[in-house]
């Protein structure tokens, strides 16, 4: 504004400059001598003090239009400042609005699949856990895929090199699927809620061994309290069953290996990439689609083919409604996911999950009429609270 504020007062003095020319043009012929006769006079009596006058009078002409000019810039900055006011409220607001909308989309989405899940395994006493997870991965798969071929995602080629790279990691992911499906089957949702808090202590003595990250004192106390938790929920559960937990241990195991697997397999999966990095879609596409074959593998040889073939269920309209929402609820974990952590951060992804655990374990108890005891209800309280204390340990 400073530089601006300078060539205005040029402009200035330039136009009073001309003005004055030509009003000097206007003196008739006649007084032009008497005129010129005056002036000799006046610099003869002043001499250079007069001259020394007429620069200052220049010199305040220019700071009175250098305050003008200066005044008017400074009307126009404050006009600027407003506007500029007004869109970072605008923006401001539209940042704020992003994590909540994220955040309720995730956790809705990731409340919604569980129950639908519990409603078709449990409430439609459908066998074919398996076949569930192949339905599942197959629609998240063709809406991936034609997502990437709109050009609406961004999608890495695959390459054989880097499926035999993602393969491992799959074989664990189909397990953590098939293990979770079944788990849910046979145990409530709270109960399943609580018991995941399992894999959070598998995964911390896993990076303590495998990457020798160690973890601070309130972490340990709060997955001491997240094991007090689980035990006190079996024992006082009365709707326990043996295969159910022993389900939902094999998918604790697995989910911990799956984590502690995938941060060595990215980094050799990124060397095989053409742009050196593994965004989050393509591992998305990685991990459906290559699951579909073993899903197949393992649907021939647990026989659910048959069993699918020949149940009632599959008859029903609202049976395909349910199962087909509940895949897209899937792919929606994923994206929501995504969305949330890009709007947050990891600290915030993690606290929100954790938080999340009690409306699922509440609609879980109450919709599908779980019997519960005192105790068991207790026990279900204070592991959703060693949960969050877990996620506030690890923020510290």
């Amino acid at each position: 504004m400073k530089s601006n504020s300078k060539l205005d007062a040029v402009v200035g003095l330039d136009s009073e400059g001309s003005d004055f020319s030509s009003l000097n043009g206007k003196v008739i012929i006649g007084e032009r001598a008497n005129v010129v006769h005056k002036i000799l006079n006046g610099f003869q009596r002043l001499g250079n003090r007069s001259i020394h006058n007429m620069s200052k009078d220049a010199e305040h002409r220019v700071e009175s239009d250098r305050f003008s000019w200066g005044s008017k810039a400074s009307s126009g900055d404050s006009v600027n400042l407003l506007i500029d006011a007004d869109e970072k409220r605008e923006h401001g607001s539209g940042r704020k609005s992003g994590p909540l909308l994220s955040g309720t989309a995730y956790c809705i989405s990731s409340c919604s699949m569980i129950l639908l899940n519990k409603v078709v395994l449990s409430s439609y006493a459908f066998n074919a856990g398996i076949s569930l997870m192949f339905y599942q991965n197959l629609i998240s798969t063709v809406i991936v895929v034609v997502l990437g071929f709109c050009g609406l995602v961004s999608l890495e080629k695959l390459r054989w090199k880097l499926i035999k790279v993602w393969i491992p990691v799959n074989v664990i992911f189909v397990g953590m699927l098939v293990s979770g499906m079944y788990s849910l089957k046979y145990i409530n949702i709270a109960m399943v809620t609580i018991l995941k808090n399992v894999t959070n202590i598998l995964t911390a003595i896993g990076e303590f061994y495998i990457f020798r990250k160690r973890q601070n004192q309130k972490v340990w106390t709060a997955m001491f309290l997240m094991i007090i938790s689980a035990i006190t929920g079996g024992i006082t559960d009365i709707t326990f069953d043996a295969g159910g937990y022993a389900w939902q241990i094999m998918n604790c195991i697995l989910t911990a290996c799956y984590s502690l697997t995938l941060r060595r397999v990215m980094d050799k999966a990124k060397q095989l990439t053409r742009t050196g990095s593994l965004n989050e879609v393509s591992m998305v596409l990685l991990n459906n689609m290559l699951s579909l074959p073993f899903a197949i593998i393992l649907i021939l040889l647990f026989n659910e083919w048959e069993y699918v073939t020949n149940a009632d269920v599959i008859r029903l309209p609202m049976f395909w409604v349910v199962a087909t929402a509940s895949g897209l609820l899937g792919l929606a974990i994923s994206f929501t996911s995504l969305w949330f952590l890009n709007q947050t951060g990891p600290t915030t992804y993690s606290l929100v999950g954790s938080l999340n655990k009690i409306p699922i374990s509440i609609a879980g108890l109450v919709l599908f009429n779980v019997p519960l005891s005192l105790p068991n209800f207790f026990s279900i309280l204070f592991g959703l609270f060693a949960g969050v204390f877990f996620a506030r340990a690890k923020m510290s």
